[in-house]
């Protein structure tokens, strides 16, 4: 009887070992990307080879993990170079292996070393979210507005080497746009958004908030929703927007505080469709108190270093 159980499992052992590509690829679809990486890749050259089928890598997603990691406060090295390249590494691989299928992808801290492979290769792509990537550039950008034709919804949040040229580029070439994400830092205490970051990083902080207003505006009038938290961006930029986005639903201009009450009313009632609008609010950074009450204060309190 023992006997013909080692048998058996002999024989379960030998089955798992002999699986075909297509049950492995089944089975491995069901594991997170980090069981993947960390687990599945290492147990045996087939399992490794089915990791690289492209049916698993038409979407690379780590933004949980960023999010977690945060959470932890586990996250000083990320804005360092050899992290950097790690996360470039693990995208190009997601590139190379989904052969033209890749159509999402939301990772951060990669450089253009990841982001012209896919822009190359992505003919696909729906949906890039780089958040915090300070090595991205607009040279790059261009590549991925005429090569991602298909992008419905980009994030370029928090990376400051991507200027407005960038945007009239992708509004320009990518007309199925609907969701654009351009939030900054705040440069008086970042930390309160994101631990650890450089600050030499924040000084270089985009200040032409209405030349990236006025791309918007002149070039992705299809915008559904906008976030553009802690922009420089003026009244004029928020016209230009209000004018050429009438289709918004959602607006998030959080931290904008060059903008006044009566700027933001007249902006609304030009976008008919709008159904949620974050305001700026009132911020005194001195007493790290935030205000809810943003919409008392009008222009008689207004100066030229801050405007309510």
């Amino acid at each position: 009887m023992a006997e013909e159980e080692e048998k058996t499992k002999s024989v379960q052992i030998h089955n798992w070992a002999e699986l075909t590509q297509l049950c492995l690829v089944n089975i491995i679809s069901h594991l997170s990307i980090e069981d993947r990486w960390r687990g599945a890749m290492f147990v045996c050259k087939s399992w490794l080879q089915a990791c690289k089928d492209p049916n698993l890598n038409s979407v690379i997603d780590l933004e949980a993990q960023f999010i977690q990691s945060v959470a932890e406060s586990s996250s000083t090295r990320y804005w360092n170079r050899e992290f950097e390249s790690k996360i470039d590494s693990m995208v190009r691989s997601v590139v190379i292996w989904s052969d033209g299928s890749l159509n999402f992808v939301r990772v951060r801290h990669c450089s253009d070393r990841s982001i012209a492979l896919i822009a190359e290769r992505s003919l696909n792509l729906q949906v890039l979210s780089i958040q915090r990537c300070p090595h991205v550039t607009d040279e790059t950008m261009s590549k991925i507005a005429s090569g991602c034709p298909l992008l419905r919804e980009l994030d370029i949040s928090f990376c400051y080497q991507i200027s407005h040229k960038s945007l009239a580029l992708i509004g320009q070439h990518c007309p199925n746009l609907r969701i654009l994400r351009r939030n900054l830092m705040t440069q008086v205490n970042p930390s309160q958004q994101e631990p650890f970051v450089p600050r030499e990083y924040v000084d270089t902080c985009p200040q032409d908030g209405d030349s990236e207003a006025a791309a918007i505006g002149k070039f992705m009038p299809q915008l559904v929703q906008l976030e553009l938290q802690f922009s420089k961006l003026t009244n004029k930029g928020l016209a230009l927007i209000s004018e050429g986005c009438i289709n918004l639903e959602h607006l998030d201009i959080f931290g904008c505080t060059n903008v006044t009450s009566l700027d933001i009313a007249n902006a609304s009632s030009n976008m008919k469709q709008l159904k949620t609008l974050k305001k700026p609010h009132l911020c005194l950074e001195s007493q790290t108190e935030w205000y809810g009450h943003w919409q008392l204060y009008d222009d008689r309190f207004q100066t030229d270093f801050f405007r309510i």
